[in-house]
């Protein structure tokens, strides 16, 4: 016959708790993530990559037309990341990292960012394919603005487009690796 003292129960019963806790941990915050999202006034999570929709576009340094304009944007497309929100205002950061608030309508979904080589002084081969072996279709200096198509986690398909000084603009698209581009976060996915 098997008798157990209380001791060894709570024992049991204890190390049986501490089995299940990350269980009743992951639970809890599956019950807490939707109240956590209706802090953010879109929804939509933080931070993430956006542009800038229209020009001139003044960044301020608090969420209001009430605070002073601490810069102003005089092109379209620029990518920035959003960082906070505060009802219809959106802080940005820039790729200098650099902060200040706009209001939401000044923004884009659309997908852009610099490419960022990871040699200095470096270059980026814009490629034909996912891969390495693929052929090179335009070298990519440091800070050229890309339009991001998709990326897969890796790589990433962009248009790159230059001007030349007779303004004739010339514009390249192929394939460039995710770690080598800022607008977008390491191995995140989107088409």
């Amino acid at each position: 016959m098997f008798h157990q003292t209380k001791r060894e129960g709570s024992a049991v019963l204890i190390q049986a708790l501490f089995r299940r806790l990350p269980w009743l941990l992951l639970a809890l915050l599956s019950l807490l993530a939707p109240s956590l999202a209706q802090d953010n006034p879109s929804g939509l999570p933080l931070p993430r990559f956006a542009t800038t929709r229209s020009e001139p576009i003044n960044v301020r340094v608090g969420p209001g037309t009430k605070y002073h304009v601490a810069w102003t944007y005089l092109k379209s497309g620029i990518p920035v990341e959003i960082v906070q929100e505060f009802d219809t205002w959106r802080k940005i950061r820039d790729v200098d990292g650099t902060e200040g608030w706009v209001h939401q309508n000044l923004l884009s979904g659309t997908r852009a960012g610099y490419a960022s080589p990871l040699m200095a002084n470096g270059e980026i081969a814009l490629r034909s394919s996912r891969s390495d072996e693929g052929s090179v279709r335009a070298r990519l200096g440091a800070g050229l603005k890309v339009v991001i198509k998709e990326c897969d986690g890796s790589w990433c398909e962009v248009t790159a487009s230059h001007q030349d000084q007779n303004q004739r603009t010339t514009s390249y698209s192929g394939f460039m690796r995710q770690e080598e581009l800022w607008g977008v976060y390491p191995e995140e996915v989107f088409d």
